[in-house]
């Protein structure tokens, strides 16, 4: 069943903000620019590949180490520090934020980087508001020494323990 919840929010969370808004937002191209064209824009396959690879990582990671999911009302019952939160606190976001940049760059698209401008907002604004406040009452010192060594947006070198 545990399974099953990840597979399904991983559709809907992760699935809506790299698929489904990038594809409104391709498909309207309300944006200015035209078709894509050129080698300039296969860049962007790679970060795609990248970010949709993270984001996979650290789904499985919720579910086999964590015991839970990426939605906020069925997160994991363990802190998860393995994988790339060894690295980042926040992989995921940084993942999304990655495939819609590489989008970006294959579709030629301002939108779909003023999409990832808003959703960073929003993603900083949950989490500094939301999520790690509820992490630290949940967690408790075991994730204060976490954020002491690993950073929320930028990755560090992992240290031994965190």
């Amino acid at each position: 069943m545990l399974l099953l919840r990840s597979i399904f929010f991983a559709l809907l969370l992760p699935g809506g903000v790299t698929v489904v808004i990038p594809y409104l937002l391709i498909s309207s191209r309300t944006d200015g620019v035209s078709s894509p064209q050129g080698p300039f824009r296969y860049l962007g396959l790679p970060l795609i590949a990248i970010g949709a690879t993270g984001l996979l990582w650290c789904i499985w990671d919720f579910f086999s180490k964590g015991r839970g999911t990426l939605a906020f009302v069925d997160p994991p019952k363990h802190l998860v520090v393995h994988g790339l939160y060894r690295y980042v606190r926040n992989p995921m976001y940084v993942a999304a934020m990655t495939v819609i940049v590489g989008e970006a760059i294959l579709f030629r698209s301002l939108s779909l980087l003023a999409e990832v401008g808003i959703f960073f907002v929003m993603a900083h604004l949950f989490v500094t508001l939301y999520e790690e406040p509820v992490l630290r009452r949940k967690f408790g010192e075991s994730y204060e020494r976490y954020t002491q060594t690993v950073g929320r947006w930028l990755p560090r070198a992992p240290s031994a323990s965190p």
